[in-house]
């Protein structure tokens, strides 16, 4: 087969995007990054050196009209739309009747579990969705005295699962298939690839009950409980103190820089600022925070003595934390937290709880190789905090966290109904034909606004920078492809290395493609690179697009074998204590079962024999 050698633009292009492939899985280059990089690139090179298409000369601009494209507006608007229902406490119900169940029997509940987390993940985004379940079996696996181990992750690729079922079910669907339409395939409706996608699900659902859990080791929980809890306290001053008339950094470095001074008071109702160069009196009442053992420790040190409210610590009048408890809350992507030092996140200022440890799935030399407080925090860490739990609710509220210990109620508002509703409505007039998925979501978005289910900051908080930078350069570089001919050039290379195979196999490679791809970059940059690919493909096959389109869908949808492949994989990950090996072991097969099932499927619906 004879492949015809493409122009030098062509040729750029497709090294940008090897480029761009190779980048997307570097771990230390943010995803926001590489995406900025490749609009950069493109808009330059061809501001610089101008290429006339078939149409005409591109134009600079072409590449900017992701910001503005049907797809990412209804990626947004749901992104909104699902923090409603988080915010609300919209699907409370759903996770209390869930909890009764699992007193019940744990193997017809852990089905049960898969099947709502699959079944509600066909329409909302499955971050939110996680975000529900993990404390809900974490709890339950706390209350049985069991590893959670054999439940979170099943459930969070049960998720995966269902949302490969509708048009929205994840942001990859809404953009293979606004793709696809853009390039002149009949628009696809919310349901139309509804029964392939549940049949192939149903076999993944019993593989992740029946089969999945039997190959999952048992892993210990992220934090143990038994850390030990932190107390406050006042440290009093005696006359004989040496760090009397030191200042209170010089006392800080008796402590070898342990000790931490909330507040100094001098006198009854005198308070003193407490700055490194506040000179120290005898009297002064240091108020501290810190695990029994260093409290003594620094009384010791300082020369003065301990009290516990109006009390000195005896063992009359021992340290008591109060109705503060232990609990593991992990950071969720929408948080600001991410990105932010651990010194600079100023927990008990903002959400008064006290920070104990930290726990984050990686390599132990480089957890080992500097200070925590110099821990930039990332989306998925889990922290051990020490907290009432009304601050724990508060934190669960914000959105900022995920409680994993299920010890605080789920968060529920007058508003949850019409947060529900909503929902309901954006889905239903979708569905139905009467708006498009973008028009129908922007209206749930305002409806959310002007109810009072979110505000604002909540609406802004919950958009994804990094889904809107990758969404943007992905449809930029699939553009760049299709003009120059780079697209037309990568369905040569894919059909002579099938070539003479049936079109059944063909399609059976492009699912596979996909899905290797999907689990190594970013699966919405390979969903908009491959489906232009696919059509091209397709077109040269004389076949219907259709079938070739879905291969990518569902291949860029297979996101089972690393904790990298999805977001939600990664707050699994940290929230089970899972390994890299445990992703293998269990998505892997889920890949190859998937990809065999929905092969035939495909092959079988649309006589690809």
């Amino acid at each position: 087969m004879n492949i015809a050698l493409p122009d030098p633009h062509a040729i750029a292009v497709l090294l940008l995007t090897m480029l761009a492939l190779f980048l997307f899985t570097r771990e230390k280059i943010p995803l926001e990054s590489t995406s900025l990089f490749v609009l950069v690139v493109l808009a330059v090179g061809f501001r610089l050196f101008p290429y006339q298409a078939a149409d005409g000369v591109v134009e600079v601009s072409e590449f900017f009209y992701g910001f503005g494209h049907k797809a990412l507006v209804a990626v947004c608007a749901l992104m909104i739309v699902g923090n409603g229902l988080v915010r609300t406490g919209a699907l409370e119900p759903v996770g209390r009747s869930l909890a009764r169940l699992w007193k019940r029997g744990p193997l017809v509940s852990l089905l049960a579990t898969l099947l709502v987390t699959a079944a509600l993940s066909a329409f909302i985004n499955n971050t939110p969705i996680v975000v529900l379940m993990l404390p809900l079996l974490v709890g339950v696996a706390m209350r049985s005295n069991t590893s959670p181990t054999r439940m979170l992750l099943p459930m969070g690729l049960a998720s995966l699962v269902g949302g490969m079922s509708t048009t929205i079910g994840t942001s990859t669907n809404l953009l293979v298939v606004s793709v696809a339409e853009d390039m002149g395939v009949a628009p696809f409706q919310m349901f139309d690839f509804l029964l392939p996608a549940g049949i192939a699900g149903l076999i993944a659902i019993l593989y992740l009950w029946l089969i999945a859990p039997r190959l999952l080791p048992d892993r210990q929980a992220p934090l143990e409980s038994t850390s030990p809890r932190v107390f406050t306290a006042q440290l009093v001053l005696d006359e004989d103190s040496p760090v009397v008339g030191e200042t209170l950094s010089a006392a800080m470095m008796r402590t070898e820089g342990a000790l931490r001074v909330d507040k100094i008071q001098r006198g009854p109702g005198a308070f003193v600022t407490p700055l490194p160069d506040v000179e120290l009196r005898a009297g002064d009442r240091l108020s501290t925070s810190d695990t029994p053992t260093r409290l003594r420790e620094f009384a010791r040190t300082l020369g003065g003595t301990l009290y516990s409210g109006q009390h000195p610590v005896d063992e009359d009048h021992p340290l008591a934390s109060g109705d503060e408890q232990l609990a593991e809350v992990a950071i969720t992507g929408a948080s600001p937290l991410v990105g932010t030092r651990l010194n600079q996140a100023r927990l008990q200022s903002r959400y008064g709880i006290e920070f104990l440890a930290l726990h984050r799935q990686e390599k132990e030399e480089n957890r080992m190789s500097r200070d925590i407080d110099e821990v930039v925090l990332q989306s998925g860490d889990v922290l051990l905090v020490q907290a009432t739990p009304k601050n724990l609710g508060v934190c669960k509220s914000s959105g900022d966290f995920l409680v994993l210990d299920g010890t605080t109620e789920l968060p529920h508002t007058r508003k949850a109904p019409i947060a529900l509703l909503t929902m309901v409505g954006v889905v239903a007039l979708a569905a139905l034909g009467l708006l498009p998925i973008e028009v129908s979501a922007l209206a749930g978005c305002l409806v959310m606004i002007i109810t009072g289910c979110i505000r604002w900051r909540d609406a802004t908080g919950a958009l994804s920078a990094q889904v809107i930078l990758i969404v943007v350069s992905s449809l930029a570089l699939g553009a760049a492809l299709m003009k120059t001919g780079g697209a037309a050039f990568m369905a040569q290379v894919f059909l002579a290395a099938t070539f003479g195979l049936p079109p059944a196999l063909v399609l059976a490679g492009l699912i596979l493609l996909m899905g290797l791809m999907t689990n190594v970059v970013s699966n919405n940059a390979a969903a908009v690179i491959g489906t232009p690919i696919a059509i091209e493909i397709a077109t040269r096959l004389g076949l219907p697009a259709e079938p070739f389109v879905l291969a990518v869908l569902f291949g860029a949808n297979l996101s089972f074998g690393t904790p990298m492949a999805y977001q939600t994989n990664l707050l699994v990950m940290n929230a089970g204590g899972y390994k890299f090996n445990d992703f293998v072991r269990v998505g892997v097969p889920l890949i190859f079962i998937m990809w065999l099932a929905l092969t035939g499927l495909l092959v079988y619906a649309y006589q690809l024999y």
